[in-house]
C-alpha cells in the first residue's frame, strides 16, 4: 500500500476522531534513497532502500501523545494509541498557537536522483577516492560517503489541514588522513545539495585540497595557545553561528528553563549594533529550505539578532502558544520514527560593511581561521577546530599552523566581534543533531568576522 492510497482514510478519520482530543495530527512519509561507503577504497556499504510508514502525534489538557509505525494498516489503531496516550498524561491545559488550516500540493524537487544508476554514484566515490589517495603516499587512509534521499510526505490535522510535499536531497563526504611517524593529521570536505546529483560532479579541486590539507599539517607548527585577535572565514563563522548561538535560540530549549530564558530575553544587547541574525527555511534552495514545517507551518525568516539585539526566537506551535509568541515553523522531524521538535533551518549572520582585506588591519598578532574540523558546545559554551590556520603578523597573514581550535562563551564572543566582512557564503555540509535526531539537513551562511579576545588552543578537540 502506497501513502498515496491511504489519503481518504487520513481525511475520514481527522472527521472520526478530532472530537476526540484538542489536537492530533497525521504524517505519512514514503522515502527512497541511497547510502554508499568506501573506506580506504573498499566498500563497506553499497544500498538502496525504500522506506515507507508514518507517525500520529495527539495533545490532550496539554499532555501528548506519539506512536509511529511501518504498516499502514495499522494507520488508525496507532492513532487510538496516540490519543489514549495524550489523554493518560494530560492533566494542564494545551497551549499551541494558531495556524490557519490549509490544504495544498507542493513539490521542492528540481532533478529525481532515481535517474541516476547505483554504479555510477558508486563511481563516483572511487573516482573521489583515487583522487585523495593521489595526493601523497603520506596518505594513509581515505572515507568517501555518499546519500540521496527523495521524501514525500502527507501530513493532516485534526483542524483541517492537508499538506503533501516532496523533497530531495545529496550529500557527500569525503577525508583523508595523514601520518609521518607517530604524527596524524585529518583533511576534510562535505558537500550537499536540494537541487541536482550534479553539485557532487566535478569537485575534484576541493577534494585534492582535502588530502592536502592533512598532508601539509603534518610539517606545520601547532600554534601557541594563547588569546588573540582572529579572522575568520564564511564556513567557520557559519558553524558558529549554528552551533554556538543557533541551539540556544530554539524555545523548546527555554520555556522550561527559566535561567536560560532569562539570558536570552527578548531586547538584550548581544553584540554590535552591525549584527544581523536569521534563520529560516524561506529561504530558497538551500540544504534547510522547505515550504511547510512538521507541524503544517509554513516556512518563514525569523530574525534572531538585529542591530546587536534579540528580537526573535524559534518555535514550534507549542513553544510558541508557551510563550504567546509567533509560530516560526521550525517544527522538524528527521523521519516518520520520530516526533518534531524545535530546529533550526537555515541559519546565517548577515553581510557587513568591510572589506576583507582591511580585517586584517592593524592585527600585530593573530590569527586566520578557515573551514572546520570538527566542534562541539555545551550550553553557551563552544570549541571548535579549523580546517587550516595562519598567524597573522602586522596586519598580514604569514605562516600557516596546525591544530587551531577555538573555545569561548558565545554570549561574550558575540560582544567580541569587531568587524563584519561584506563576503558571504553558503555552506550546504550541514547535518545537524538533537534530540536523538542526527543527521537532519541545515544550511549555514555568513561573512568573515574579526574577533577579539578569542581563545585559541594549540590542541586538536575535533
Amino acid at each position: 500500500m502506497d501513502i498515496w492510497q491511504v489519503k481518504d482514510q487520513i481525511l475520514s478519520l481527522v472527521t472520526k476522531y478530532k472530537a476526540h482530543v484538542d489536537f492530533f495530527s497525521i504524517r505519512l512519509e514514503r522515502s527512497q534513497g541511497a547510502d554508499i561507503f568506501l573506506r580506504s577504497g573498499k566498500v563497506e556499504t553499497l544500498s538502496t532502500g525504500i522506506s515507507i510508514g508514518g507517525q500520529a502525534r495527539a495533545c490532550h489538557r496539554g499532555g501528548w501523545g506519539f506512536a509511529s509505525f511501518n504498516n499502514l494498516h495499522s494507520l488508525e489503531n496507532k492513532l487510538q494509541e496516540a490519543i489514549a496516550a495524550a489523554k493518560w498524561v494530560g492533566n494542564e491545559e494545551t497551549m499551541l498557537a494558531d495556524v490557519e488550516p490549509l490544504q495544498t500540493k507542493v513539490s521542492l524537487i528540481q532533478e529525481n536522483s532515481h535517474g541516476i544508476e547505483l554504479i555510477d554514484k558508486k563511481n563516483l566515490c572511487a573516482h573521489y577516492t583515487d583522487i585523495l589517495r593521489s595526493v601523497s603516499d603520506r596518505v594513509v587512509s581515505t572515507a568517501v560517503r555518499y546519500g540521496d534521499i527523495t521524501q514525500q510526505v502527507i501530513f493532516a490535522s485534526s483542524e483541517g489541514t492537508v499538506i503533501e510535499q516532496e523533497w530531495a536531497d545529496w550529500e557527500l563526504r569525503c577525508s583523508a588522513t595523514a601520518r609521518s611517524g607517530d604524527l596524524v593529521q585529518t583533511g576534510r570536505e562535505t558537500f550537499g545539495s536540494r537541487r541536482s546529483y550534479l553539485d557532487l560532479i566535478d569537485l575534484d579541486q576541493q577534494v585534492i585540497g582535502a588530502a592536502q590539507r592533512a598532508v601539509t599539517a603534518l610539517d606545520l607548527p601547532t600554534v601557541q595557545g594563547n588569546t588573540y585577535t582572529v579572522v575568520i572565514d564564511p564556513i567557520l563563522a557559519g558553524l558558529f553561528v549554528h552551533e554556538a548561538f543557533g541551539h540556544l535560540s530554539e524555545a523548546d530549549m527555554l520555556y522550561e528553563n527559566p535561567d536560560m530564558l532569562e539570558t536570552m530575553s527578548i531586547g538584550r544587547k548581544f553584540g554590535a549594533p552591525d549584527l544581523q541574525i536569521f534563520d529560516g527555511a524561506a529561504a530558497v534552495g538551500h540544504r534547510g529550505s522547505f515550504l511547510y514545517d512538521d507541524e503544517g507551518v509554513p516556512a518563514t525568516t525569523t530574525q534572531l539578532i538585529e542591530d546587536g539585539l534579540l528580537v526573535g526566537r524559534l518555535h514550534s506551535r507549542e513553544t510558541a502558544g508557551k510563550l504567546g509568541e509567533k509560530v516560526t515553523g521550525n517544527a522538524r522531524c528527521l523521519d516518520y520514527h520520530y516526533p518534531p521538535i524545535v530546529r533550526m533551518t537555515n541559519t546565517w549572520i548577515g553581510r557587513g560593511k568591510t572589506d576583507v582585506a582591511d580585517l586584517f588591519n592593524n592585527i600585530p598578532v593573530g590569527v586566520y581561521a578557515k573551514n572546520w574540523q570538527g566542534g562541539m558546545t555545551n550550553g553557551e559554551m563552544f570549541t571548535f577546530t579549523a580546517g587550516e590556520a595562519w598567524m597573522i603578523r602586522n596586519g598580514e597573514i604569514a605562516e600557516p599552523v596546525k591544530d587551531v581550535t577555538l573555545s569561548g562563551n558565545v554570549f561574550e564572543t558575540l560582544q567580541d566581534i569587531e568587524a563584519i566582512g561584506n563576503d558571504f557564503l553558503w555552506d550546504e555540509s550541514g547535518g545537524c543533531g538533537k534530540g536523538g535526531q542526527s543527521g537532519l539537513a541545515v544550511g549555514c551562511g555568513s561573512p568573515s568576522l574579526r574577533i577579539r579576545n578569542a581563545i585559541v588552543g594549540g590542541e586538536s578537540h575535533g
